[in-house]
């Protein structure tokens, strides 16, 4: 018999848990006022009887009376009308933006015609890795705040607040980044003008995408499939062409000797660059929130929780998308390398790297593409590439906002902001709530405008500006990595734990979570390949590129903007980590997952929220 006074764990971080639960209930109590953030202490929430075993003798998780109120009021909720193929096309949009147009050149550069297409086959490998990880979780509970939730309920909860706030960060700083880019590229066409820049680039631009993501998230869903699509044949279009421009491949394994004097040195570099490309894969876990739930079409064709299976959904997003960029980022990276030599001076490149190059106004003004066709018998060429490349970033932007938006509202849509709270509690609240057409439209505005001052900065034409926006978003490839890297070990300890306690998990009928139970098919959603083998590959993965190919451009001497740009992210994530735990007086130890009783309680409570979010 289970213990019912046992700790009850929610999806919501503890530091986040509000004094007053929402909804009502006759067993509702309220917790002193300010309870949670300042002191630590979790508000009780009310607790009833536990499930029963499904009509009819199944083991599949069904639909039950809610033991914890997770139902957020109306203007707390968003419409789930996302259909499979918007789940889709909003991955496309995330992953395909600069991150191959732009850093692929700046690869080249580095590390020659070889080490591009390895650099783009490696971090797609990884990242299939990770979703890998993130999928099989996400398909359990598809819930606002995933990627938060999942390291709060099986590492630390201090760290899951930590993650939920890089990932919101990253993706708020890549959309003002974007833009900057954007910015460069539209000079091909335009001579730069301070006015134009400003008013045109850096503010109606990104008004428009802001009123983009304002619509009823059913049509902006379609208009992502129309981006993605187009964005998904222009890629098509731009290998093609340089398959068609390409020369024969001199010299694989040359290398920029300014950066470093040995190619596998410059190979680790490129690793850490290449990643960026693979920066949005994992956005269908915060879509997932606003994802359609399959009904029955019939009884008698439904399985028991059939109603509950949002996988089908989420799965094809979370599986094959990242297969999908890699494939086609390997190999549009080796056509390009095929089409130009790495020592082109109109090759973007980075800021800190010094350039043997005569012409300085020309070097790092273009994509690798648009250099192609620029000196091709076909310089016509640049100008539809380069139309490629501002559609692509510009719609990466305007995915990038609605990822970050999504992220802050899932960390605050259930904050308690009533007068009795902190004024920081009720300050976060305010967030999560959504307007008329349940569109978070305060959390919205508010990841567009954090960090729109940043392109603005590119008004002033010196150096030590061009370097802090190269540090900016270089910030926000390293700090999807660290992220990546938690889900892993989210997943770690979730495989251990399922494993654990697999017996205790079947002996009280807990649904969706028994992964060895191959009797009944509806006991586990999907089954990741090769774990745990692949979440402790993917780890290691991520490790290495966080802290090697990060530190590569360190071992031949200490340079200020990478470093800033590499490891500044990850020692403030720690330092946030750590004031967390000093300001809530919390055990330097991770969640308890021994305790069977406590296992089956955090299991049931996600399946609650599940269950809330439907």
């Amino acid at each position: 018999m289970l213990d019912d006074e046992a700790e009850i764990h929610t999806w919501l971080p503890d530091w986040l848990q509000t004094a007053i639960v929402l909804g009502s209930a006759p067993a509702a109590q309220s917790a002193p006022a300010g309870q949670g953030l300042l002191d630590g202490r979790p508000a009780p929430l009310p607790v009833t009887d536990r499930p029963s075993p499904s009509p009819g003798g199944g083991d599949s998780f069904v639909r039950r009376e809610k033991v914890v109120l997770v139902t957020p009021s109306q203007d707390r909720m968003v419409n789930r009308k996302l259909r499979g193929i918007n789940l889709s096309m909003i991955a496309v949009n995330a992953t395909l933006g600069s991150g191959l147009y732009w850093t692929g050149g700046q690869v080249l550069k580095i590390g020659g015609p070889l080490a591009a297409p390895l650099s783009f086959l490696l971090p797609g490998l990884l990242a299939w890795a990770v979703m890998q990880c993130v999928t099989e979780m996400l398909c359990i509970w598809p819930i606002p705040g995933a990627l938060s939730v999942y390291v709060s309920e099986f590492v630390d909860v201090e760290l899951g607040i930590a993650v939920g706030v890089a990932y919101w960060f990253t993706y708020s700083v890549s959309f003002a980044a974007l833009i900057a880019t954007s910015a460069a590229e539209i000079h091909l066409w335009f001579r730069k003008s301070k006015v134009f820049d400003g008013v045109v680039i850096y503010l109606l631009i990104p008004v428009t995408l802001v009123l983009i993501n304002s619509f009823e998230v059913e049509i902006y869903g379609w208009l992502e499939v129309a981006g993605s699509s187009i964005k998904i044949t222009c890629l098509v279009v731009v290998m093609v062409l340089v398959g068609v421009l390409m020369n024969v491949w001199r010299a694989p394994v040359t290398f920029d000797r300014g950066v470093t004097n040995n190619w596998v040195t410059a190979f680790a570099i490129c690793l850490s660059m290449a990643t960026f490309a693979y920066v949005g894969v994992e956005v269908v876990a915060a879509s997932a929130l606003e994802a359609r739930w399959p009904k029955k079409k019939t009884k008698s064709s439904a399985r028991p929780g059939e109603e509950l299976l949002i996988s089908k959904t989420v799965k094809f997003s979370a599986v094959y998308i990242p297969i999908l960029a890699t494939v086609a980022y390997t190999l549009a990276a080796l056509l390009a390398s095929l089409s130009i030599d790495r020592s082109n001076c109109d090759l973007p490149r980075l800021s800190w790297i010094r350039s043997s190059c005569v012409s300085e106004q020309q070097s790092g003004a273009a994509s690798i593409f648009v250099v192609i066709a620029k000196n091709s018998s076909r310089p016509m060429l640049k100008d539809v590439f380069n139309v490629i490349l501002v559609f692509s970033v510009l719609t990466c932007a305007n995915t990038n906002l609605y990822v970050a938006s999504r992220t802050l509202f899932g960390l605050t849509t259930r904050l308690d902001g009533s007068p009795a709270q902190h004024v920081l509690l009720r300050f976060l609240a305010w967030f999560g709530k959504t307007n008329r057409r349940k569109v978070p439209l305060r959390a919205l505005i508010f990841s567009a405008v954090a960090f729109l001052w940043v392109p603005f900065l590119q008004l002033d034409e010196g150096k030590d500006i061009a370097e802090f926006i190269e540090i900016l978003a270089k910030m926000g490839t390293t700090g999807v990595v660290i992220v990546w890297a938690c889900e892993c070990w989210a997943f770690i300890r979730f495989y251990r734990c399922i494993w654990r306690h697999r017996y205790a998990l079947k002996l009280h009928n807990v649904g969706q979570v028994r992964r060895w139970d191959f009797d009944s098919i509806d006991e586990y959603p999907y089954r990741s390949h090769g774990q745990p083998f692949v979440a402790y590959a993917a780890l290691a993965g991520c490790l290495f590129i966080l802290v090697i190919s990060n530190g590569a451009p360190l071992w031949n001497g200490f340079h200020l903007t990478p470093f800033l740009a590499f490891f500044f992210l990850p020692l403030v994530f720690l330092a946030l980590w750590v004031l967390l735990k000093v300001t809530r007086g919390a055990r330097w130890s991770l969640v308890d997952l021994n305790n069977a009783t406590k296992v089956v309680n955090k299991l049931r409570d996600l399946h609650d929220i599940r269950q809330g979010a439907s």
